[in-house]
């Protein structure tokens, strides 16, 4: 439960529209984050136009409001000069901060506008003290935490951070880790990456068959009891979700964690308006009290809000201007000078305005209650009057109107120098160096899942690397130093992996050490430092998200050996991507759709059976997702129905400038995997009703 007051933690606020940034600011946050057409993860709400930044950021900083700005989707190289004019416009209108997912976008970021702090998207995926670090060093000033950890290891990523952390508080949860969701993308083109995300997780499924069940729809986040625990943890900011959320929602829920926030305690009445105005059968705060399971899954209502409480809500925010800035005011009354008024913020701005002579008194003589009375009457005004010194010579008298006319005149001067910005120097924009990549044609790579897929047939193809798990590896020691002595094998490493969890992890890259095995398979930037303390090669896979050749530069800038393209991209831009290392494509598999703290087989089952990785997710129109373990952890992954395949165009993919294509083996026999290892050697043929091509030919939104 909240006790006492506390007010240095910042309430961070949707903005998806105009409506939505009012409804924000008058209802007290503290800053507001909001995106412009393109670049931004809620593509699909109204957004700003560029050339709107200036007054938004005008309006929020004279009312003490920062304003962040989401850039937080995977970019391609078409589009980094747009990108590149965007940043510079925000940077000269004054944002105070920039959201980023894409590490070429970070890049850009600092080239550009280098004194805008700049913010690790959730999209990151970063959950880990080393995963924060790895951010810090790349001049990220704030991480916003993935929403699936507890309150431990929120509690150690902060006592520990060089950089702030921002959490999310309130709204709704994705099914699947932020920037890890492919699902949307692979089977409609909407990439969540790229801010298209058609919600897939809000569907009905079924285990096996059709249920019309909704075992991916999560309940809204809401952690309305927990703020000061937050605050005490070490929180910098805390973020409510919804730019996709219409305004009254955006005014309620702000209200009422101001409220929370400023009383010490959350209201029954305040929890009562969080239900109303939104809810998928009631709330959860699972993932915070490590309490995750069914009871965490939910569906919309289907009313959103009583007609009472969106006319409250619309009447917080329509034509009214709540008191919120304090200021301090000074005034001089002397018969020997003119009327002197002058008021001051917190920061540090001082207006001065002067008026005319005061008059003798003929009936009563301006006292300092009353200029004091007369000066704090600052309603309909961003500015709320904390104090007055004042000096006043006896037998003087000035009329309410002039006091008034010099108040209004103060606060007008005031509120300019609020809303003006320091000048920014920009950058200029440059194309990266690109790198053509390999000449030669493609080697072999191939994945397994288990240890028991490494067919003869496969054994005698040598592939360049062979990838498998580090928990098979380690299961499996006397086989995996044999392979490596036949072929370079390589651990595959989770791609979630808590504080909590890294002393076994780094227990397994020693182990490997001991073997012989010299080099791993990554996908988060927390596993980097942890690979690199063993001394281990490190090859970069797809959860990176390298989607463009400033981001390309990456992983060539933290020493990997080599790197994995992103599967969302097409053959042409795969292409033309700039390779500065060794770069590889997925070209056979089950691309891997959803990664889950949830565990999909014991919320069915209320018991772990995860390990066979025989269960499957039926959707409305009978697809089948097959559902596995991540590396022999308990979270699960959701692969595709359909196989990418790709084997038919070797031809057309050693144009591409790729070191590597990759056959990625997961819930195949060791039949199919031999029937796929001929085609691979020229008896490869296309089939549509089982197969797809992915994105590499339509490519996504």
């Amino acid at each position: 439960m909240l006790s006492g007051v506390f007010e240095m933690i910042e309430l961070l606020s949707p903005a998806g529209s105009v409506d939505a940034l009012r409804a924000a600011v008058c209802n007290g946050a503290d800053a507001v984050y909001l995106g412009v057409e393109g670049f931004n993860a809620r593509r699909g709400a109204k957004n700003f136009k560029v050339d709107e930044l200036p007054e938004v950021v005008r309006y929020c900083h004279v009312r003490g409001v920062k304003v962040h700005l989401t850039l937080n989707t995977l970019v391609a190289d078409r589009e980094m000069r747009a990108a590149a004019q965007t940043i510079s416009a925000a940077a000269r209108a004054g944002v105070d901060a920039f959201i980023v997912q894409d590490f070429g976008m970070v890049a850009l970021c600092r080239e550009l506008a280098p004194t805008v702090a700049i913010h690790a998207s959730t999209q990151m995926s970063i959950h880990s003290l080393e995963g924060v670090k790895e951010a810090a060093a790349l001049g990220i000033t704030r991480v916003v935490l993935a929403r699936e950890l507890p309150r431990e290891d929120i509690a150690f990523i902060c006592r520990n951070s060089p950089v702030e952390i921002e959490v999310f508080v309130h709204g709704a949860l994705c099914m699947c880790y932020s920037g890890q969701c492919y699902m949307s993308g692979v089977i409609g083109r909407r990439s969540g990456n790229r801010g298209q995300c058609a919600q897939p997780c809000r569907l009905p499924y079924g285990f096996d068959r059709f249920e019309g069940k909704y075992p991916l729809s999560l309940k809204d986040n809401c952690l309305i009891d927990y703020l000061h625990d937050l605050e005490v943890l070490g929180v910098a900011s805390l973020k409510i979700e919804g730019r996709m959320k219409r305004a009254e929602y955006v005014a309620t829920v702000t209200s009422v964690y101001r409220s929370a926030l400023d009383e010490g305690r959350a209201s029954d009445e305040g929890k009562r308006a969080l239900r109303a105005i939104f809810s998928r059968q009631g709330f959860t705060q699972g993932y915070y009290e490590k309490n995750i399971g069914p009871d965490m899954f939910g569906v919309r209502s289907t009313t959103d809000g009583s007609k009472q409480l969106l006319q409250a809500a619309r009447a917080s925010y329509e034509n009214v201007e709540p008191s919120r800035v304090p200021v301090q005011f000074y005034a001089i009354v002397s018969a020997t000078q003119n009327i002197m008024i002058a008021v001051q913020d917190e920061d540090g701005n001082v207006s001065k305005v002067q008026g005319g002579m005061p008059e003798p008194a003929r009936y009563r003589e301006l006292t300092q209650d009353e200029l004091t009375e007369r000066l704090s009457k600052t309603g309909g005004t961003p500015y709320i009057c904390t104090g007055v010194r004042c000096v006043i010579d006896p037998g003087l008298s000035v009329s309410a109107a002039e006091i008034n006319r010099l108040r209004r005149e103060a606060l007008v001067q005031l509120s300019a120098l609020r809303a003006r910005s320091t000048p920014v120097e920009t950058g200029t924009y440059t194309e990266p160096q690109k790198f053509a990549g390999s000449k030669n044609a493609p080697v072999l790579t191939v994945g397994v899942l288990k240890t028991e897929q490494i067919t003869q047939k496969l054994r005698d193809m040598a592939p360049a690397v062979l990838y498998a798990p580090i928990s098979e590896i380690a299961s499996h020691q006397d086989i995996y130093i044999a392979l490596n002595k036949e072929m370079k094998v390589a651990a595959v490493l989770p791609r979630i992996v808590r504080d909590d969890e890294t002393p076994a992890l780094l227990a397994q890259l020693t182990l490997l050490t001991h073997m012989g095995i010299r080099r791993v398979l990554l996908g988060n930037l927390g596993q980097i430092p942890l690979a690199r303390s063993r001394e281990l090669e490190i090859a970069g896979d797809f959860g990176l998200n390298l989607y463009n050749s400033r981001a390309m530069a990456l992983p060539k800038q933290l020493g990997l050996v080599s790197a994995t393209a992103s599967f969302e991209m097409s053959l042409p831009q795969i292409r033309d991507l700039s390779k500065p290392l060794p770069t590889e494509m997925i070209a056979y598999g089950r691309l891997p759709l959803m990664l889950t703290e949830n565990c999909l087989m014991k919320n069915r089952a209320g018991i772990c059976s995860c390990e066979g990785g025989n269960t499957k997710l039926i959707d409305r129109i009978g697809e089948e997702f097959r559902v596995v373990r991540d590396c022999g952890t308990c979270r699960s992954i959701i692969l595709n129905g359909k196989k990418l395949y790709m084997l038919d165009k070797k031809e057309e993919l050693r144009n591409l400038g790729l070191w590597a294509l990759r056959l990625s083996f997961t819930t195949e026999n060791t039949a199919e995997i031999d029937g796929v290892l001929s085609a691979w050697r020229g008896e490869a043929t296309f089939e549509p009703g089982g197969c797809t091509r992915g994105l590499y030919i339509r490519g996504v939104e």
